[in-house]
């Protein structure tokens, strides 16, 4: 009887995949069919695991434009809409911008005017400064990762055969199709060659209440990387990936620890995210904090037989597993609950690496990664003018990119940032995409000054970052009050710890002190660069 009943539920999902699949196929004639079964990558939808392998056909309501295969991999498993809420159309502003709205948490912001009046929002009057209106250049379709049909709808109500609508004559409006699609789709996208979404972008605070409300419906382990880290679908078919809290946020890296056997901390991805939007960088796919119940979300959910060896009850009678990984698995670091309930970060998927082919670059100033020797750039002054020498940074805004890397890692006090990603489809003259974050935030009491050398070796910066760092460090806009109430929206809230926030403030001020330093030495004009890609260009405040 109990084979009977597993053999009805392996049939019931194998035809419910089959008529999804036969649906989606359908949406976009001209749709590249090729795949790929090359190395997996890091980050949101780039992983290879026991899910990834089950399906590799890619989503037909997006088109790829990516015309080199050979640098593709093997991709995540698919996202597949089930049911969600419709959202209401973006309103634009002159410029191709949504309206300016809080996307944390899905709170607006009202009103205009430079400084917060006393008791009002900072957050709110830092993302009304002129510094954070500026327009991107007329997107043109090839600005965009997507092109979307926008005959096709989304239809939660409907009944699996016919969710997915196009022209046999739903009624609706074909530019309003894309209202019906899951906020996850919508992220992916308002992609485009300048962010991975809009300063303001109304699907951003509803793909962040996702990830805290969804249903969660299947674990996997992600293969690869040091420590685990677990792939999960939700209800509506949207994935994340999920790191588990390993530490608590008062616990400092132990000062014997190397950068490379470091812990990876939830709250650090949270935080990474935040920041990047204060930054106004927006190159940290959406993360947010959500409080997991280890044996109903991951243990009973997960088809993983791996992963469910690794449960156990402790001796406190606390849920707790390990997993599978490089560093940190076994019983010794197991990670439990409270009985059952632990804390976690939940980082939203990159589109498919079937649909969005990325390439994954070594970064010039990466670390040794060995416990004596020493990187290049670490025994050489004038190692900057060779990676200046060198392609992509030779030319267009990728050195700056770097630039603005370095900055963020050295706030954060990440030193792990040993290769980066962009789409392929811009090739090169695109933004670097800032993923895997977790071992930023660990030492509170240390400012790590070699972080910053691609900085003080280069003495280049963007006009905007050097416009807004100066912007943060004033009192008005302070980056530790600003960092503190963008936090207080997360669901896992307080994520960074007063000391914390308040380094930020004092490696904010070495990273002005530097820039200051090169200016004296090489002048304004050779430090501070206009913004390239035919970004805006901010005229000094």
């Amino acid at each position: 009887m109990i084979l009977f009943r597993r053999f009805r539920v392996l049939l019931l999902t194998a035809f419910l995949v089959a008529c999804t699949v036969h649906i989606l196929v359908d949406l976009l004639p001209g749709l590249d069919r090729r795949t790929s079964a090359a190395e997996g990558g890091d980050g949101g939808g780039g992983c290879r695991c026991a899910a990834a392998e089950a399906d590799k056909r890619p989503l037909r309501i997006l088109r790829d434009f990516s015309s080199e295969p050979d640098s593709n991999r093997t991709s995540a498993p698919r996202s597949r809409e089930k049911g969600a809420g419709t959202q209401s159309p973006r309103r634009r502003t002159p410029g191709g911008e949504p309206d300016e709205r809080e996307a944390s948490g899905g709170r607006a912001t009202a009103g205009a005017g430079a400084g917060a009046a006393p008791g009002a929002s900072r957050l709110a009057a830092l993302f009304r400064h002129p510094l954070y209106q500026l327009a991107l250049p007329p997107l043109t379709e090839r600005d965009a990762l997507f092109d979307v049909n926008a005959e096709i709808t989304f239809q939660p109500e409907a009944s699996e055969q016919r969710r997915w609508r196009g022209e046999d004559g739903d009624g609706r409006q074909p530019e309003k199709a894309a209202e019906s699609y899951p906020n996850w789709l919508r992220f992916h996208t308002g992609i485009n060659r300048y962010q991975l979404y809009a300063r303001s972008d109304p699907a951003l605070g509803g793909l962040l209440r996702d990830l805290l409300t969804q249903k969660i419906t299947s674990v996997a382990m992600k293969s690869g990387g040091t420590q685990l880290k677990l792939i999960v679908t939700f209800q509506n078919l949207g994935q994340a990936l999920f790191k588990p809290m390993k530490q608590s946020r008062e616990q400092e890296t132990p000062p014997d620890f190397f950068y490379f056997s470091d812990f990876e901390r939830h709250n650090a991805e949270i935080a990474a995210f935040h920041l990047d939007r204060v930054l106004d960088f927006r190159r940290v796919p959406p993360v947010a904090g959500r409080l997991v119940n280890v044996t109903r979300e991951i243990r009973d959910a997960t088809r993983d037989q791996k992963l469910r060896r690794t449960f156990f009850t402790s001796p406190a009678d606390n849920v707790c597993f390990y997993g599978e990984c490089s560093y940190y698995c076994s019983t010794e670091h197991a990670l439990c609950g409270k009985p059952d309930q632990m804390e976690g970060s939940l980082a939203a998927f990159l589109p498919d690496l079937n649909l969005a082919k990325r390439k994954t670059w070594r970064n010039p100033w990466r670390r040794s990664y060995h416990k004596r020797k020493k990187a290049e750039w670490e025994v050489d002054p004038g190692y900057c003018d060779e990676v200046k020498r060198t392609p992509p940074y030779d030319r267009g805004a990728r050195l700056l990119d770097v630039m603005d890397m370095s900055i963020f890692d050295f706030l954060t006090g990440n030193m792990d940032r040993h290769h980066y990603e962009t789409f392929e489809k811009f090739g090169n003259d695109t933004f670097i995409i800032h993923l895997d974050n977790g071992r930023g935030f660990g030492k509170h009491s240390h400012d790590e000054m070699s972080i910053l050398v691609p900085l003080t070796q280069c003495c280049r910066v963007r006009k905007s970052t050097f416009l807004r760092l100066q912007l943060l460090a004033k009192e008005d806009y302070r980056l530790s009050a600003v960092m503190e109430e963008s936090l207080l929206g997360d669901r896992l809230s307080p994520v960074l710890i007063r000391p914390h926030l308040g380094a930020l403030d004092r490696r904010l001020g070495l990273v002005l002190r530097a820039l200051a330093d090169c200016v004296a030495e090489r002048g304004y004009g050779d430090v501070v660069a206009e913004d390239a890609d035919g970004g805006p260009a901010p005229r000094g405040q």
